[in-house]
Order: structure tokens, then sequence, then C-alpha cells
């Protein structure tokens, strides 16, 4: 992970959940809760490549407020990131890899472009999360965030009210930096 300050504190070590990629096919692995959150954007081609853009270049993260340190500008398989919420002293660390990559596609037909990631070791949940475009048949635009995820440990699997609201919390910051990329927002 050289060239990403700090990233390799917590994130030594491979994915570490079972069901590896499983977020590109909508199948969590048993025992592993799944949330899918699903927004309309707005209508057209240029909308959805602006938003695919955006997800594939960090921007979906770093607009939500999450410091995000990486060893590539764009999403590619391998990749890793560190996101970080919180601050201070209670600032986490959340390392992740990216699991797989699917780009836009020439036309302006229905497609899907986006990326899933899942948790490497110093994660506070184990599983995967992907963000996604959606250009349907009608033009229509939608985000779509799946995750499936259990915490790592007992302590937070203690706090897990508190994870859940975070992560509720989080997605909702998502879909609206999707907004900002639909809206052409710099």
């Amino acid at each position: 992970m050289s060239g990403v300050p700090g990233a390799g504190r917590g994130a030594r070590g491979g994915l570490n959940y079972p069901g590896i990629g499983s977020t590109e096919h909508g199948q969590a692995p048993e025992g592993f809760p799944c949330l899918v959150s699903r927004a309309y954007l707005g209508d057209g081609p240029a909308l959805y490549r602006r938003v695919a853009q955006g997800i594939l270049t960090w921007q979906l993260q770093k607009r939500s407020g999450l410091r995000v340190r990486t060893d590539s500008d764009a999403v590619v398989p391998g990749a890793r990131v560190v996101s970080g919420f919180g601050v201070g002293p209670f600032r986490i660390n959340a390392p992740c890899e990216v699991v797989w990559v699917c780009r836009p596609v020439p036309g302006d037909g229905p497609q899907r472009a986006g990326f899933g990631y899942g948790t490497l070791p110093g994660h506070p949940v184990r599983g995967e999360e992907a963000f996604e475009v959606e250009l349907d048949a009608a033009g229509r635009v939608f985000l779509k965030i799946t995750a499936f995820s259990r915490p790592s440990n007992w302590f937070y699997a203690a706090g897990r009210a508190l994870t859940g609201r975070a992560q509720r919390q989080v997605t909702s910051r998502y879909i609206g930096s999707a907004h900002e990329l639909a809206a052409g927002e710099s």
C-alpha cells in the first residue's frame, strides 16, 4: 500500500469475510444481513455518466464527508482505500479493497456502472458494500447501494445499534453526494 499515508495501519492482511464479490450479483452470504438502498437521481445518459465518473473516482465517498486515502485515483480491482469517519480520538478508520468494477459502456441504453469493496482487518465490520449508478430503459437514473455486514468483534457487536445508525447516516450522505454529482456540482 505504498503511497497511501497510514493506509497500512489496520489494513494488513486480506479480505476477511465469506462471499467475496457477492454484491455484484445481489446474494449476501448466510448470516450477513443485507441492506439495499435505491434513490432516483434524475434522467438521461449525460447525468448517468457524470455520476458514474464520480463513483469511479472516489467522489461519492469524498463528498459524503469521509476522509479517503487510497493507492489509486481511479477505482480499480485490488485498489485499497481507508475511509475515516468521526473526529479526534473517536475517528474510526475503515480499510477496504475493491473486489469488482463495472464501467459505463458506449451508448445510451440500459446499463450500470460502479464497484464493490470488501473489508480488511481493522474495519469495524466484516462484509462488502457496492455503489452503482443505473440507467434504465426509460432513461431514469438511480443510485443503488448494497451492503452486507456483521460486526468484526464483540466490541462493535455490543454497539450494534450505534453501528446501524452510523451506517444509515453514511448511506444518506452517499445519496446526497450522488445528487450533487448528478447536478454537476463541483
